[in-house]
């Protein structure tokens, strides 16, 4: 095993989407591959959509296998919790066309009717959007027998709840909301290690000719009734004061924070790893004496247990961790 003390920096795996376009490469300079891009999976350990380390000794190295073999950098976590597997998924998303209706299910129903997955807990910082841009959050029926008709009948503008949001905007998204993002909305999503996605509707797209497939039963299954209020699930972010850490979220999956930086600006020791990502701007880090640029886009893991990090530049860093 190595002594960490470095942080880890991250190279990305890129999902193709219907819905996906290039701002990926045109906004945050990736180099990514033809067609319609989505999904930057920033930092994720998921089978066959993982990161791979970017520098250092292990550099080439997938996440799954440095979170076995490097238990120190990621700090004393409960053997439960270690055994489970690398927690997190962080992308960005880049939404050209609307993504589908859709709603996940929680850890219980996903364990029982997904071969044991983890359900999907998520939550989204908007990285810009559209002016009087809107996202699908929640859904008007009263009881499940009511979603199902209106489902069936697709009615979906009586059904389905549009909230407004601006960039800097932050929504927590429980299982069971039903949800979706917009065309020209992009995020940065943080959420549990799962895929698990049930589509209510498609707006009846075609892919390869066929029309993408749908879970109806699913989705009325697991869908949370009545629904969430979807004004008090946006936070607006744009207050935060430069150089501190404004705590968005802490529920029982994870801890996110946004640290707006004109300057100077530090991330001090903690028990476990956090994961930064760069979503504007540029600047440095220092960390054990060392330097390392940064830029938008960069997405690095923060080793537990280190001196943390001193930050000079103008940027917007979103920080996330374990809730131990």
């Amino acid at each position: 095993m190595t002594e960490y003390r470095d942080p880890v920096f991250l190279k990305p795996y890129f999902q193709q989407n219907i819905w996906g376009g290039r701002r990926l490469e045109t906004e945050f300079g990736f180099s990514i591959p033809d067609g319609r891009i989505g999904e930057c999976w920033a930092v994720s350990a998921y089978p066959g959509c993982e990161s791979t380390i970017a520098n250092g000794p292990d550099a080439g190295m997938k996440l799954s296998e440095f979170w076995s073999r490097e238990p120190e950098f990621f700090g004393d976590l409960p053997a439960e919790y270690r055994a489970a597997g690398y927690p997190f998924i962080t992308k960005i998303i880049d939404a050209k066309e609307n993504l589908s209706i859709q709603v996940h299910p929680d850890d219980a129903y996903a364990a029982a009717h997904e071969n044991g997955a983890r359900g999907k807990t998520e939550c989204w910082y908007i990285l810009d959007c559209p002016e009087h841009a809107e996202l699908v959050l929640g859904h008007n029926a009263g009881t499940r027998e009511e979603l199902r008709r209106m489902i069936g009948e697709h009615r979906w503008n009586e059904l389905l709840r549009r909230v407004p949001v601006r960039k800097g905007d932050f929504i927590q998204l429980e299982p069971g909301t039903i949800h979706a993002i917009t065309a020209g909305v992009c995020l940065l999503e943080t959420q549990q290690s799962s895929d698990i996605t049930y589509r209510v509707y498609d707006y009846d797209r075609l892919q390869n000719g066929k029309p993408r497939e749908l879970h109806k039963e699913q989705s009325i299954a697991v869908a949370t009734i009545p629904a969430q209020d979807p004004d008090k699930m946006v936070l607006h972010t744009d207050k935060a004061p430069a150089g501190q850490m404004f705590e968005l979220v802490k529920c029982r999956y994870y801890r996110v924070g946004r640290l707006p930086i004109s300057g100077r600006a530090t991330v001090g020791r903690a028990r476990s790893f956090r994961i930064v990502t760069v979503t504007e701007g540029n600047g440095t880090m220092q960390t054990a004496g060392k330097d390392a640029p940064l830029k938008k886009g960069d997405s690095f893991l923060l080793p537990a247990d280190s001196e943390g990090a001193e930050f000079d530049g103008t940027m917007n860093l979103i920080v996330a961790s374990p809730v131990l």
